[in-house]
């Protein structure tokens, strides 16, 4: 039997739920970024979570499907890094809702201007979010 038009949607359709500063664990990080970073290596995630500014994470069905990580530099400024969202979940507008998420919480936070780098195939998805291209220069202090 199909409950196809009852109304009731199975937890899995449901909308991803986006939290600022829900807990969260390097192994989830972990396990979100293998997923959606070929050659990730296991990473302690201990000291990136304790310098930032905040976090926004996404969950379906209490699985980690999207995470975006905002530091500060402790004055107006603040940048968005780490942008993921779990390939299953890509294409749906859950990339810009976390980003929007970070930033309207980073403005609440007291930060004025958010800064992201991007590769040029990402432009039209910053441009979703609110950003604006602008000039901005990259120094390699590891090779």
């Amino acid at each position: 039997m199909s409950d196809r038009g009852s109304g009731t949607e199975a937890p899995e359709a449901s909308t991803p739920v986006l939290a600022v500063d829900a807990a969260l664990t390097g192994d989830e990080l972990n396990t979100l970024f293998h997923a959606s970073w070929p050659g990730h290596r296991d990473t302690d995630f201990a000291p990136v979570l304790a310098r930032r500014l905040l976090h926004v994470t996404a969950r379906r069905a209490g699985r980690l499907v999207g995470y975006v990580n905002v530091i500060g530099d402790g004055g107006v400024h603040a940048f968005v890094l780490d942008t993921t969202v779990h390939p299953d979940e890509r294409r749906r507008g859950l990339g810009v809702a976390l980003v929007r998420a970070a930033a309207d919480a980073a403005r609440v936070r007291g930060a004025h201007w958010l800064h992201v780098d991007y590769e040029p195939y990402l432009a039209g998805f910053y441009a979703d979010a609110g950003f604006r291209p602008t000039d901005a220069g990259l120094l390699a202090l590891r090779p």
